[in-house]
């Protein structure tokens, strides 16, 4: 008696069972997948060689603690563009989930097609970060995510990505409840914030400076009987009268035992003792000459005499001037010399450096009372680079000075105060905001005196680009090869198993 399982029938029936049994098998495989892919998002492997998918255990440790709810708005211009930055947010989104006080939201908008949501925002312009927390935004261009550098063609290249570093500083600066504060002193005719006039207005800086989440304020130090406790940064822009003994002790006292940070900004036509600012300059290692700078360099200034500097050294300050390269130039007005103190003291840890310098053309001209004149240079009045003082052959007009302690005992150090001199009281003028030197040396002086965005241990990750290049003989060989030679292989193969079960 022959076996039911001989019937051809029955065969056919258990092939058709397998097969059923293998799709359910496979969909049960993929959906078990994507359960889990849902409801444990946590549960994720970066392969990559150096992690740079993944969030730092820093970042992760202070996301757990945000205190409230951030919304993060991105303006891309198409899908396609800047996967690092998409990619970084998905991680922050992922990685406060569990954090319902703190969750992040990403939401991305096109600011030219849904114009409806992005004015209430103030977003008018792509490839930007706009962050909110309560009523505590922060703008964030999308290149200031990135380290630049110009390739041997001249055009700007993104090299590193520190978004990382960026974002998880911004996240922290606007989900605490205190703001950064900066205060702008009164009291001896400095440029105000709150004036809108075009040459002695700060009325546009003011607005930037609210717009990335600082707190900004005047204080005037002729009233006031101290600096306030939780001041961040004191800047004077050209004041123009003495400073009492006892506003200078209290300058004095803020640098040095709260570890202050102040930018003053000394345009000509009062030496720093008739400031009374001599004492607390020296004491930086700071020098500001009685003087004007003159150069006669052909490109070096305006036609309307404004002077133009080029030369910078590298510092977190400069660092996008001398990315920009030849866009990125400081355009002054009178400008006065600023530099080391050849006889400062070099221990303490203090470290004085020029940022920024005239070109060797530069002098200055110390009898700038009567520049209706011609003007030349005087050997032995008017004052010339120092031999063996950086930048070499040239004059600084900006100089920054930092002190660090180092308590006896311990590999680390403590933080200091910060000072940074400028040469010109007109820089960050409302009609000077235009230039893009100008905006951008102020801006990353204000970020390093009050350490915004360098305060944080996380390294720059590497970017990859991958490039497929084919020559047109290149690309018609692989379209004849798609055409033709695909769909004749899989052909061929159907007719030699069509051969095979036939024989």
């Amino acid at each position: 008696m022959s076996s039911p399982f001989d019937s051809f029938r029955v065969v056919r029936w258990f092939r058709t069972l397998n097969l059923v049994l293998q799709a359910v098998l496979v969909l049960t495989l993929v959906g078990g997948l994507n359960y889990l892919a849902r409801n444990h998002p946590e549960w994720r492997y970066d392969l990559t060689r150096d992690r740079r998918f993944s969030l730092s255990a820093e970042t992760k440790s202070y996301l757990k603690i945000l205190e409230r709810p951030v919304r993060i708005v991105v303006t891309f211009k198409n899908e396609f563009e800047n996967p690092e930055v998409r990619g970084l947010l998905r991680e922050y989104r992922l990685a406060t989930e569990s954090n319902p006080n703190g969750a992040i939201q990403v939401d991305y908008i096109d600011v030219y097609q849904n114009r409806r949501e992005a004015e209430p925002l103030g977003l008018d312009q792509p490839d930007v970060l706009l962050l909110l927390a309560g009523d505590k935004p922060r703008v964030l261009p999308i290149d200031d995510l990135y380290n630049l550098a110009r390739d041997k063609d001249g055009k700007i290249q993104r090299t590193t990505f520190r978004g990382e570093q960026i974002l998880t500083a911004a996240l922290l600066d606007i989900s605490s409840a205190e703001r950064t504060k900066i205060y702008f002193l009164a009291g001896h005719g400095e440029l105000r914030p709150e004036d809108i006039d075009a040459n002695r207005g700060l009325s546009l800086i003011r607005d930037q400076l609210r717009i990335r989440n600082f707190e900004v304020e005047s204080l005037d130090l002729t009233v006031a009987r101290e600096i306030p406790e939780k001041t961040s940064l004191l800047i004077a822009v050209a004041p123009k009268s003495f400073f009492k003994p006892k506003e200078q002790e209290m300058l004095r006292q803020y640098l040095s035992n709260s570890a202050g940070r102040l930018i003053l900004f000394l345009e000509p036509g009062l030496s720093a003792s008739a400031l009374g600012l001599d004492n607390l300059l020296l004491d930086w290692g700071v020098l500001v000459d009685d003087d004007v700078v003159i150069d006669t360099g052909q490109d070096n200034m305006t036609d309307d005499g404004d002077l133009i500097i080029r030369a910078f050294q590298p510092h977190p300050i400069t660092q996008t001037l001398l990315t920009l390269g030849s866009s990125g130039t400081l355009r002054l007005g009178l400008t006065r010399t600023v530099r080391p103190d050849p006889g400062r003291s070099l221990g303490g840890g203090l470290s004085t450096i020029t940022l920024a310098a005239t070109s060797p053309t530069a002098w200055g001209e110390r009898s700038y009372q009567n520049l209706s004149l011609v003007p030349r240079y005087d050997p032995g009045v008017d004052i010339r680079p120092i031999p063996g003082m950086d930048p070499k052959d040239r004059l600084g007009v900006v100089t920054a000075a930092e002190r660090v302690a180092v308590r006896a005992g311990l590999d680390f150090s403590v933080r200091g105060g910060r000072l940074v001199v400028f040469g010109s009281g007109d820089i960050i003028s409302n009609a000077r905001m235009t230039n893009i030197g100008n905006f951008s040396i102020f801006l990353n002086a204000v970020n390093w005196t009050v350490q915004r965005d360098t305060q944080l241990n996380i390294p720059a990750k590497p970017i990859d680009r991958f490039q497929l290049s084919l020559s047109s003989g290149d690309l018609s060989k692989l379209r004849y090869a798609l055409l033709f030679a695909l769909p004749g292989l899989t052909a061929l193969l159907g007719l030699v198993v069509y051969w095979t079960r036939r024989h």
